[in-house]
Order: structure tokens, then sequence, then C-alpha cells
């Protein structure tokens, strides 16, 4: 085997190992990675890109996507011909990618559990479920009350996308003990993909590479505060879906801001609402009937919208995503954003 081979295989077999370290040490990756090393790797890609009005992040895949068909095409016939050195070639540069993703942010799936940093537990009695549930109608009916002319009409949401992120920004930091929070310029944007993320059925995402939090520009209603904060609590370094559920929960009441409290309230109120239906759904009726109808009309303007766009491929995609969760230590997978519950009942004591 060639010197430059040789090298070339010393590497990777680095970048598995330093891999395997952090997916296997919690408490290695916590203090190392995601309270040491990720912070500056944040700061550093927000201060270069988050002042630019547009996805960068977007554009990259682009180029990415447009590279892979060429090399594809030009390559093509070397498969046949050449198919162990194209083959090592394509090996290479995956893994080369794969742990670039990693260290740029993906290593923070790793990280110890924020139940345990907050030294609280995510388990719960049907009482204590069935009382926050009460507590978060109240709050909710009482937000209601007062944004909208009556019981029964909907919330109108009439920020602009760039309002609802500018006003996401000052959620963070959170400073709230046991979260590792940093302050950064904070990127929110909306993703130049945003129909394409319609009908995969997403509201948003992280872009790894480029650290800017992506939002479906097209989502009306709201959803939309609550799912800018939820992303750029992903940019924090928090990529269990429930804890960004959580900290962008946090986040949208600390703006003080009606409508961001309003979202995050009703945002709470459907994972109560969907979790009292499963254990209780006698006292699930009762509790339903308490809600005002504008709340459910709200509920129901977002729920037409995704209506709208949905297709064949979108259950692919989805089960795609649970997939990549589930292998990267999340074990509920896509029903991970539902344990946010547990997270959630000690804010709502009476």
């Amino acid at each position: 085997m060639e010197r430059k081979q040789v090298r070339k295989y010393s590497i990777l077999a680095i970048y598995i190992v330093i891999w395997l370290v952090f997916r296997c040490f919690p408490s290695v990756t916590e203090h190392i990675y995601s309270k040491g090393i990720y912070p500056y790797i944040a700061k550093v890609l927000h201060f270069l890109l988050g002042w630019i009005p547009f996805s960068v992040g977007d554009i990259l895949y682009t180029l990415l996507i447009i590279g892979i068909v060429v090399t594809v095409i030009k390559h093509y016939k070397k498969l046949w011909t050449e198919p162990l050195k194209t083959l090592d070639k394509i090996f290479s540069k995956t893994v080369r990618l794969i742990f670039v993703f990693f260290f740029l942010w993906g290593f923070n799936y790793f990280r110890v559990p924020l139940k345990n940093s907050l030294s609280t537990s995510q388990q719960y009695t049907e009482t204590q479920l069935l009382k926050a549930t009460q507590v978060c109608i109240d709050r909710a009916n009482a937000l209601h009350t007062r944004l909208a002319p009556n019981d029964s009409t909907k919330v109108d949401f009439w920020l602009s996308q760039k309002e609802i992120y500018r006003i996401a920004t000052k959620g963070y930091p959170l400073t709230v003990e046991g979260i590792s929070d940093f302050k950064a310029i904070k990127s929110v944007k909306p993703s130049i993909y945003s129909t394409v993320l319609t009908y995969m059925g997403y509201s948003g995402y992280l872009n790894p590479f480029t650290n800017e939090a992506q939002v479906n520009g097209k989502m009306i209603g709201y959803s939309t505060p609550i799912t800018a904060c939820h992303e750029i609590a992903h940019q924090m370094g928090y990529a269990a879906e429930e804890e960004a559920n959580y900290l962008g929960y946090l986040a949208a009441k600390k703006t003080k801001n009606p409508y961001f409290d309003y979202s995050a309230e009703l945002f709470a109120l459907r994972y109560f609402l969907n979790e009292v239906a499963v254990v209780a759904p006698i006292e699930y009726q009762t509790l339903h009937s308490q809600v005002h109808k504008g709340i459910f009309e709200n509920y129901k303007e977002v729920h037409l919208f995704w209506k709208q766009y949905e297709n064949k491929a979108e259950p692919v995609f989805k089960a795609s995503y649970d997939a990549f969760l589930k292998a990267n230590k999340q074990k509920e997978g896509i029903n991970s954003y539902d344990l946010v519950v547990g997270l959630l009942i000690p804010h709502y004591r009476s």
C-alpha cells in the first residue's frame, strides 16, 4: 500500500475513533465539545454568515447537489472500469463529509441529556398531567381573550416573518441554571426551499454546516414564533428535539411578546391535550370543552395549511428523519418531540 493511502486511511481511522469516543461517553462530549469546542464554532459561523440576509446553507446544498450530479455523469464509466478505486474515493469523501457534519454540530446529539443537567425527571403522574393541562388552558384562554375580539375568533398574527425572527432572538440567552447557552449573533432566516420543505412536512431545520436556523417561510399562524425559537435552540447546541421544543418554549415566553406568549401556550396545550386524550379520555372531554373555540380556530388554520400540501412522498421523508434520529441516540425517533410534556409540566403548577 502506498504511503499516501496509508496516510489517508490513518486520518479516516482517527475520524472514526473521535466519533466513537463522543458517541460512547456523553460526559466527555458535554464538557469537551458541547460546552468547549462547539460554542466557538457557532460564534465564528454566526459572525461570518449571520448578517447575510439569505440562506448561505441552502445555496451550499444546491451547489453540493449539482456537484454530485456532475461528478456522477463525468465519472460514471470509471465505476465500471475502475470499481474499487472509484468506490474507495466515494467512501473516503463520504466519511469526511459525515465527520464535518458531526464536528460542526452533530456531536451535540451525544451530549448529556438536558433532564440530567436540570436535575429533573420527565416522568409524571396522570394527576400531574391533568393539573398542568388545566393551568395551561387557563393561561391560553386568558391570552386569547387579550388578543382576539371574542371567544370564537382566532388570533391573527400580523407580525412579519422578519419581525418574528428578530423577536425570537430576544429569547436568548435563557440564563437558566443547568442550560449551557452563549451569546452570539443569532442567525434565523427563511429557507430558500420553503416550498420544498412544506411538501416534505417540515417547519424548519438547522443547517449544520453554516449554523443557520432555517424556518419555513410559507408557514402561517401561531406555529411560526415557536418554530423560530425551536431552531435557535438547535443553534445553541441542543440537538434532541424534545429539548429544542422545551428551550424554544422558554425562549418564546422570555420575549415578553404577547403573540410569542400565545404561540408558546398553544404549543404546550396541543402536547398536553394529545397526551390526556391517550391516558385519560374521559377527563379529556371535560378539559377540551373549556378551551376557547377561537384557540381551536388557530389550530385549524395551521392544520388546513399543512393539509393542502399533503402528498405521497411526505411519509417517506418523515420515515427517513425518524431513522436518522434513532441512529443518533434518540430512541423515540420522530416521536421524541412528544417527550417535551415531561419537561413542561413543572412550569404549570398552579
